[in-house]
């Protein structure tokens, strides 16, 4: 009898480890310390070399928050300003087990292509193997209401914004980054299984330093 009441326990855990195996819920972000400003400023650059060296999970929390988190959660702002505060740009992270896409509000990642697709990100060789690749990807349903001609401007500028909070956080962390403009966006897109209502703004990769 206890054997089989153990049996079932563990069938139970495993089937909730399955459940739950889709996403990866990420530890709270830490929001106090840091480089001064300034200095971050002084040390932000590109770099285009990194270390195959994985991010731990406590520090891709707290760079994606710095990137795009809620800074005043009760009133749904966040770390980088959006145009009519439409916050139309969706994070994807690009990693060796998969492409997760980061919910900002749960602070989770959801698998959503379990392969790696790093190689795929961009046309320069450091990008198959830096253990990060951010995906910018905009969510045209979010910017319903915004004139037609405009529409891209801001979704740049906004863009814009997010990367160089990733370049302040990656210098004040002793990270590696550069934004990256060069990959297909064709084939990139069809492998992210990407829906009609979105599309690829920029990519950016991060490492620890080679």
């Amino acid at each position: 009898m206890k054997q089989l009441v153990f049996m079932m326990v563990a069938l139970i855990i495993s089937t909730t480890v399955c459940a739950q195996g889709n996403e990866i819920q990420l530890p709270d972000p830490v929001t106090t310390g840091g480089m001064p400003l300034m200095e971050a400023l002084k040390n932000r650059k590109s770099d285009r070399a990194f270390s195959e060296q994985k991010i731990d999970n406590q520090t891709l929390s707290n760079l994606l928050w710095a990137a795009f988190g809620y800074s005043r959660p009760d009133e749904k702002k966040r770390t980088a300003p959006t145009a009519r505060n439409k916050q139309e740009i969706e994070i994807y992270c690009a990693m060796e087990d998969g492409l997760y896409h980061w919910n900002p509000e749960r602070n989770v990642l959801t698998l959503t292509v379990k392969k790696d697709i790093r190689a795929i990100t961009g046309k320069q060789d450091f990008v198959a193997t830096a253990p990060l690749n951010l995906i910018f990807v905009c969510n045209n349903d979010k910017i319903d209401g915004v004139p037609n001609e405009v529409q891209r401007r801001y979704v740049y500028i906004d863009t814009g914004y997010i990367s160089e909070n990733v370049y302040l956080f990656c210098a004040s962390e002793g990270l590696a980054t550069v934004v990256r403009g060069l990959f297909d966006d064709e084939e990139l897109t069809k492998v992210m299984q990407l829906p009609d209502n979105q599309w690829i703004v920029i990519t950016q990769t991060v490492g620890y330093p080679k």
